[in-house]
């Protein structure tokens, strides 16, 4: 049987009687050491079983034992490392000291003193070599049999230190095993790192048909997003699975560990960094103050409450009208909390159009700013549910503004979106309504600066493709678009919140700031580019085995092909580099007051035909299609073709076969 036979056969044993292999071991090493020990001192080898007996049977009797009692069978052999070499010499110390003290400094007639001590050392040096090579030898059969059964090629992309860790660690793992590198630099193109070849990116297809590649992890931590953009960019057409490690900031509290590889950030694909903000001024604003965070469990809410709290306020009062959500956010908030900080996090339930809540909110602590970020924001559900966004988005908004007014909050800062622009749909309608009553509210305040902050689509927010389309790609397909040509401008949610603090410190009264988005993305593209780097293939009619199927299923209601940050076409730069000024026509207060009492009031009748009527009215780019309003529809007894019901998830057997162009 050959020795790979032999290792198989040893790691399959239970543990028990690996142990007692074990001991029949270290008994066999004790008689070995107590004879070598003798014929160093004496020059001759002796009958071991007459003239060495009692140094013998002294030898198992009290080494034997010291290893039980200190652990050493508890340890698994294929680990062994720099752990068990110290467990080795902590119990041979033990052992050691015993039997010099018997045969060194007390004496017994006969045998040699020197023994007392040549054999501990002996012995030590006999047991600690064999557990290394039992321990390498299983441990290369334990390694090799994961490989057999479950680990994947994967080749890794950066041959720096981050690369090298990550090769490190995951030499034990089962799901996967390094088997080269990928570097742009020449000079370490052929040659080996921690034994590992570093090949030229250029043979990368050559290399996934020849080392049957699954995976491309890229570890390269402290590259620029533009450069990460590039490299995914090359890797797309691969064929294989794309993953990635974390940034460096990350990377920083520790060694790069298998676990820390994780699916492919998607932002990585936006190519822009980030512009950081200026944190002494955001200090400054929040350093022992009261903040209000509306809408506090949402996407942009949360991460509102994460960065103020980095801020060190001295109360952080978080509004939500879900329980569920506020008890999350509240919880992770807490644990945020370092152990010098001494801030009140208070989570309050209530919803923004509850005028009386609100009030004794506001006049129980005081805010000295609110960030404004409740809100209905899902163009299908709002467009089907009218009445609803507009008592939430524009009434909830001029509760919150009016009381901020009358407590003389310092800021009131409204998180709005690019879909106010020109919308046409109901949800971007309300917004675009909110903003007007900040607008009017700011030309008539004294003492409290409203300002608005305008962007377009964030990634991984409640309502977001990016999610979805992993989802359903998960799912085996299909991914679902609207439309071939639809974009969309995406911003990271950390970035954009980071963006709406600093607007909020640059604002005057009355701004609506609008935030650089970069280049709008083709979602077709995007859906197209995560398919890819899942390592997957697009079924098409060019190819109807592909994995993966793209289905067109028409645009929604209320739904644009292109969305807009501007109004207007005079937007005026500020002293951030991503953050513009938008100069916006407005409504007088007097007259936008009297309409928004209408609107309470048309709202209180459910009456969604006036609600749609007025919004149309005081937003005069405001495209509106046909009424979907479930309820009006349903009282009405009729399914107005315009009314198109929420798509449900489908069989695999049941999906069309159709397939973007």
């Amino acid at each position: 049987m050959s020795a790979k036979s032999w290792a198989d056969v040893t790691l399959a044993l239970p543990r028990s009687v690996k142990r007692a292999l074990a001991l029949a071991m270290d008994a066999g090493l004790c008689a070995l050491s107590v004879w070598v020990a003798y014929y160093l001192r004496l020059g001759v080898w002796i009958d071991i079983s007459t003239d060495g007996r009692l140094p013998l049977i002294a030898a198992m009797a009290m080494a034997l034992p010291i290893y039980i009692a200190t652990g050493l069978y508890r340890m698994i052999f294929r680990h062994a490392g720099t752990t068990a070499f110290l467990s080795v010499l902590r119990a041979n110390l033990l052992y050691g000291l015993g039997y010099a003290s018997l045969f060194t400094f007390y004496g017994i007639a006969g045998i040699p003193r020197t023994v007392g001590l040549i054999q501990p050392l002996l012995l030590f040096l006999f047991v600690g070599a064999m557990r290394a090579v039992v321990g390498q030898w299983l441990g290369g059969a334990y390694r090799r049999i994961l490989r057999d059964h479950s680990a994947s090629n994967v080749l890794v992309y950066g041959a720096g230190s981050s690369g090298r860790q990550l090769a490190a660690a995951v030499a034990g793992s089962r799901q996967m095993r390094v088997v080269g590198s990928l570097d742009d630099d020449a000079s370490l193109q052929g040659g080996n790192i921690l034994g590992l070849p570093v090949y030229s990116p250029n043979r990368l297809e050559s290399l996934i048909a020849r080392l049957h590649i699954a995976d491309i992890v890229v570890a390269m931590p402290s590259a620029s997003r533009r450069r990460r953009k590039e490299v995914l960019e090359r890797l797309r057409a691969a064929g294989v699975s794309v993953r990635t490690l974390p940034g460096l900031i990350e990377l920083a509290q520790g060694k790069v560990h298998a676990s820390d590889i994780r699916e492919l950030e998607i932002e990585d694909l936006l190519g822009r960094d980030s512009v950081p903000s200026d944190g002494a001024q955001l200090r400054d604003l929040f350093t022992g103050g009261c903040i209000a965070v509306t809408g506090a469990g949402g996407s942009i809410g949360g991460e509102l409450c994460r960065q103020i709290l980095a801020g060190f306020p001295a109360t952080l009062l978080l509004i939500d009208s879900s329980e569920f959500a506020l008890y999350a956010i509240h919880g992770e908030l807490e644990g945020r909390l370092a152990p010098d900080q001494n801030c009140r996090i208070i989570p309050l339930l209530g919803s923004v159009t509850d005028e009386s809540r609100m009030r004794e909110i506001l006049a129980a602590w005081r805010p000295q700013v609110i960030y404004h970020a409740a809100a209905y924001k899902h163009v299908p559900l709002v467009e089907h549910n009218p009445i609803e966004g507009a008592r939430n988005n524009v009434i909830g908004t001029w509760v919150m503004a009016r009381l901020a007014d009358e407590y003389q909050v310092a800021r009131f800062i409204l998180v709005s979106t690019d879909k106010a622009v020109r919308p046409t749909n109901v949800m971007g309608a309300t917004k675009r309504l909110a903003e007007l009553v900040l607008q009017a509210l700011a030309a008539t305040s004294r003492d409290t600066c409203y300002a608005m902050v305008r962007f377009g689509n964030v990634l991984g927010s409640s309502g977001s493709v990016v999610p979805l389309f992993r989802q359903q790609i998960r799912d085996g397909g299909p991914v679902t678009i609207t439309h071939p040509d639809m974009t969309r401008y995406f911003m990271t949610i950390p970035e954009a919140v980071q963006l709406v603090l600093q607007a909020g410190i640059m604002a005057q009264g009355g701004e609506v700031f609008v935030l650089d988005m970069g280049e709008p993305v083709r979602v077709l593209d995007l859906a197209r580019n995560m398919i890819e780097l899942s390592g997957l293939t697009i079924r098409s009619a060019e190819n109807p085995e592909g994995d993966i199927e793209i289905e067109i299923i028409g645009l929604r209601p209320g739904e644009k092909l292109f969305e807009e940050l501007l109004i207007g076409d005079n937007p005026v730069a500020t002293a951030h580099p991503r953050i513009m000024m938008a100069s916006e026509d407005c409504l007088p207060w007097k007259t936008l007051h009297l309409r928004l009492h209408h609107l309470v009031e048309m709202v209180e009748r459910r009456d969604a035909n006036a609600v749609r009527a007025l919004l149309i009215e005081l937003v005069p780019e405001y495209r509106a299609g046909v009424l979907t309003d479930w309820v009006t529809s349903a009282v009405a007894g009729s399914n107005d073709e315009g009314v198109v019901p929420l798509r449900r998830p489908r069989a695999a057997k049941d999906l069309p076969s159709r397939v973007a162009s």
